[in-house]
This record gives structure tokens, C-alpha cells and sequence, in this order.
């Protein structure tokens, strides 16, 4: 018993429960505990009837009728999955749980781990090694990460994240040596690692205060670049996120062909927030115009979206409507 973990363990009693009931459980679960479950039965071949005798005793339930756990694991978790969160989203998590096991054998320790530990142990090595660390880790974990360094320590390796553009296989020697084997390199995706969307996904999970002072550091460096990061921090969709009092005051600043346009290339979702936040007589319009314009080219969709979002944000400087960025609030 003592070869199987807490999560493991948990797995195996996942896997006694039937799909539809796991699937139960997992809703009942954040991201993070659904994947770091999801890894464990993915990884999982058979189960002694020993093993899961003793999972059972372990949770004080009596498993002596059960038989031997024999099923394809991969197959179960598909199932739970796809019950539990919609093919869709199933799909992707199952996608990244491939990505992680092919490409690092050791990553989801960094993941998993309390945020001060993974600081301790790799905050004394070179900003740029911990920089390529943290551009594997999940976005919520290296912003964890980075608000435990000094000002100094965070605001060079988030320009490190920024100008990251990848690196190969051959030039992860030294990162493989430090952390003992926790990534792979010869499996890793240079396409998906680094770069200004990582260095905006981390900072938006930052404090205000330390978003702040990294944006104003790297705009010291490369103010194109740190309009970029910028720009890439607040996207058109995340208007979903803005209280009605908000749209409602962006919609005193938008003409109404700029919306029209913008909105074509949106999801009924947001197309729907705008609209209940106008006047029954301005959202009938709106939808009028929006069935009856003909197809609009995406560089002028992004266009329209761009201006918009100039609006937004320079209402937001002035504080007259509030966006949501990450954990916080900010103006």
C-alpha cells in the first residue's frame, strides 16, 4: 500500500465507483484536482485485488467483495470525463494530460506543488532558467510563484517570459541538471512555450500592485513590448467579465456601426450581455442590423474590436467603468 499516493489512492476509488458517479465527484472538484486525478488514472494499468482491499480499508469502507480491478483506465477516464465536463472540455483536458505525460515526466510536481516551496527551490537559480521553468508551469502557478520573489527578481524574469521565443531541445541541458530530471527536453513544443500571451496570462493573475510595477519595468525596457502584453491582457471576449453598469457606460462611447461590426465576430454569449444592457428599442435595432449585415472580412472585425477596446481602457483609466483581471479587480 505504502507504493501508492494520497491521489493515487483516491484514483483507485474513483474507479470503484462506475463512471457516472466518479463523474459526480469530479464536478465536485476544482481544475486542478480533476487533473492531478485524471493523471493518476491515466497512468494507472490494473489494480491488485490486495491494493484495492487496503484503498478501501483506508477509507474505511469494506471491500472484500470486490474482485480485481482490471479495466482500461484510459477508456474509464475518457468516459468520467466527458460525463463529468461535455466532450469539448474533456477532450482539451485529456489533450493536456497527453502533452504533460509526453513531453515532462516531473512538471506537474512544479504544478502541484505549494507555490513557497517551488519559490524556494528555484528562486536562486539564473532569472533566465527560471523564466523557462515557469513558462511550463500552469498560469495560475507561476503567478503564485513570481509574487514571492523580490520586485527585482519578478520584474527581470517577466521580461525574460516576454521575449521568451522558445527554445530547443538541445539548450535544456542545464534546466534538465537543476531540476533533476523534472522536464523533459527532447519532447518539448518550442510553438507553445514563452512569448507576450504567456507573459499577459501570468500578469493578469498578479496583484494590482505587482502588475503594475512589472509592466512599468518592462515598458522601461520596450514600451512596444509592453504595449503588446498589454494589449493581450485585456481581450475583447473578457468584456463578458465587466458588470452591466460598465457595458452600459461603454455603450454611451461606441457608435453603434463600430458595435455592429465588433460584435460579428463575437459568441451569442457577448453579443447577449450588450444587448441586455440596452434599451428594449436600441437591442432590437441591433439585432436587426446585425442579421441583416453580410459578412464582414476578420481584419475589419478586429478592427472595430481594437477601437473599442481604446475606449474601454481609457474609461477604465479615468475609473468610470471597472475591468476584472484575474483574481482582482483593477481600473
Amino acid at each position: 500500500m505504502s507504493n501508492l499516493t494520497g491521489t493515487e489512492k483516491s484514483a483507485v476509488m474513483l474507479m470503484t465507483l462506475g463512471e457516472d458517479r466518479a463523474a459526480e465527484v469530479f464536478k465536485h472538484l476544482t481544475t486542478r484536482e480533476v487533473q492531478q486525478l485524471s493523471i493518476a488514472m491515466s497512468s494507472m494499468r490494473q489494480i491488485s485485488n490486495q491494493q484495492l482491499i487496503d484503498v478501501m480499508a483506508n477509507f474505511e469502507e469494506d471491500a472484500v467483495q470486490y474482485a480485481a480491478l482490471n479495466v482500461n483506465a484510459n477508456d474509464y477516464l475518457r468516459s468520467v470525463l466527458v460525463k463529468a465536463l461535455g466532450e469539448e472540455r474533456a477532450n482539451n483536458l485529456l489533450d493536456e494530460i497527453s502533452e504533460t505525460r509526453e513531453t515532462t515526466t516531473g512538471i506537474e510536481t512544479l504544478n502541484f506543488m505549494e507555490p513557497q516551496m517551488a519559490a524556494d527551490i528555484i528562486r536562486d537559480e539564473h532569472p533566465q532558467i527560471i523564466a523557462t521553468i515557469l513558462v511550463h508551469l500552469k498560469r495560475g502557478q507561476a503567478a503564485d510563484i513570481l509574487a514571492l520573489f523580490d520586485d527585482k527578481l519578478r520584474n527581470d524574469v517577466m521580461l525574460r517570459i516576454a521575449t521568451f521565443g522558445g527554445v530547443q531541445p538541445s539548450a535544456l541541458a542545464e534546466l534538465t541538471e537543476v531540476l533533476n530530471n523534472l522536464l523533459d527536453g527532447q519532447n518539448l513544443k518550442r510553438s507553445k512555450m514563452g512569448g507576450v500571451r504567456t507573459a499577459a496570462e501570468i500578469i493578469n493573475l498578479m496583484k494590482s500592485q505587482q502588475e503594475e510595477n512589472v509592466i512599468t519595468a518592462v515598458r522601461d525596457y520596450d514600451g512596444e513590448l509592453a504595449q503588446k502584453i498589454i494589449d493581450e491582457m485585456f481581450l475583447f471576449e473578457n468584456l463578458i467579465d465587466i458588470d452591466n453598469r460598465s457595458i452600459q457606460r461603454i455603450l454611451q462611447d461606441v457608435e453603434s456601426d463600430s458595435l455592429v461590426v465588433a460584435l460579428k465576430g463575437c459568441d451569442q454569449e457577448l453579443r447577449d450581455h450588450f444587448l441586455n444592457n440596452m434599451s428594449q428599442r436600441a437591442a432590437e435595432i441591433m439585432r436587426d442590423d446585425l442579421a441583416s449585415r453580410g459578412p464582414v472580412r476578420m481584419s475589419q472585425v478586429e478592427a472595430e474590436q481594437k477601437a473599442i477596446l481604446l475606449i474601454v481602457r481609457k474609461l477604465a483609466e479615468s475609473g468610470e467603468v471597472v475591468l476584472h483581471g484575474g483574481e482582482d479587480t483593477y481600473v
